[in-house]
């Protein structure tokens, strides 16, 4: 039965976990995400899950890394600092292929920043934080439903490519309060398991589409599981070249070679724009009523709304700025996401940045009016 609920953005991220079938979370309490933890703490242990306060965000990484190679979908959930902390251990999930979700709520930075105030600061964080080479996935919601499907997705997506997903809400989504709609049966995707076969296993091997069945502990796989360069045995092989490049580059292939599966935009207005505005969270949700008083007087506006900033939706960008002449990017920062952009138009459209900090969204007249300086 379809229920209907009048809830905060961070609750709807718990209750999509829990029916993302999540029964393990740990975490270290941090504004503006900690109500996450709080919800966790409660449903948890309805459904026969496991919930644990770490003493630190380090600790946190570690816990769900371990739990998630237990069997169990885990999660945790922080902000900027705790992300900063946390990426040596997302550098190990991604190499020992480990399904996770890290939830990250944005607050203004750097260091502590505006605890309690909106931004998006760790859009590149996300990509780069952690040192090396792969390729992450990250989902960014614009409102507390998106919240709810997005946390979903993201232990969907986990799953299937094997990989750290991280959600990129920011504290406008975390702490507003929507309806939000839950569905009575969510698609869950389940985790590959291999078959027990003597002496045949590879934890680590290269099928077509670049991912493992992954077993759990206990299983009776006997498997080395390490951060070390390692070959399709889990055995470390740290200096043979070509070892490191056939395991990064498959890492990183794993996703790229399904960059269209994953990506996802939602375009408005697009095929006759002669300004499109591409945005991302939070920011998307004044962008319709910009366009739509720029429509009523005459100026061909469009929008993007990014929903997978991670992997880049390069070709769609593309697509727009050979018809476009002029692309809008409105980030909660002093330029993060513009530069993907840019990268992407290839010089075929102007980009032009609209960088907000102090914790404020974007009113729809700021948009607006930048609309109207472009235009003339």
């Amino acid at each position: 039965m379809v229920e209907e609920r009048f809830v905060q953005g961070n609750e709807a991220c718990a209750l999509g976990a829990i029916a993302a079938n999540c029964r393990f979370f740990a975490g270290y309490p941090i504004t503006p995400s900690t109500e996450i933890a709080e919800q966790m703490s409660i449903l948890l242990p309805k459904y026969g899950g496991s919930f644990v306060q770490m003493e630190d965000e380090i600790a946190s990484a570690g816990a769900i890394i371990g739990a998630s190679w237990s069997g169990m979908k885990a999660m945790t959930a922080t902000s900027g600092p705790g992300i900063s902390l946390m990426q040596e251990n997302i550098g190990y999930g991604f190499i020992t292929e480990t399904p996770i979700v890290i939830i990250n709520v944005q607050r203004g930075s750097p260091s502590t920043g505006q605890p309690t105030m909106s931004a998006q600061a760790d859009i590149m964080q996300v990509r780069w934080g952690s040192h090396g080479d792969y390729e992450p996935i990250a989902l960014a919601p614009s409102s507390v439903q998106e919240f709810f499907d997005f946390t979903i997705k993201a232990f969907n997506l986990a799953e299937e490519y094997r990989v750290p997903v991280t959600v990129l809400a920011d504290e406008v989504v975390g702490h507003m309060r929507e309806k939000l709609i839950i569905p009575d049966k969510v698609d869950i995707v389940a985790r590959k398991r291999p078959e027990k076969v003597d002496g045949q296993y590879l934890p680590f091997d290269a099928p077509e589409d670049g991912t493992t069945p992954m077993p759990a502990f206990g299983d009776g796989f006997n498997i080395h599981v390490t951060g070390l360069t390692h070959d399709e045995r889990g055995y470390p092989d740290t200096n043979d070249p070509d070892t490191h490049h056939k395991l990064v580059e498959r890492l990183c292939n794993k996703v790229l070679m399904h960059r269209k599966d994953i990506c996802s935009v939602k375009k408005e207005n697009c095929d006759d724009a002669d300004i499109v505005v591409v945005s991302c969270g939070s920011p998307y949700r004044s962008v319709g009523a910009a366009m739509k008083k720029a429509r009523e007087e005459g100026i061909k506006v469009g929008s993007l709304k990014i929903d997978t900033p991670w992997p880049f939706p390069e070709e769609e960008i593309a697509e727009i700025a050979k018809t476009a002449s002029d692309i809008i990017v409105p980030e909660m920062n002093l330029g993060q996401l513009v530069h993907e952009v840019e990268r992407a138009a290839h010089g075929e459209a102007n980009v032009h940045l609209i960088g907000k900090i102090g914790g404020i969204l974007h009113k729809p007249d700021e948009i607006y009016d930048k609309i109207k300086e472009i235009n003339g």
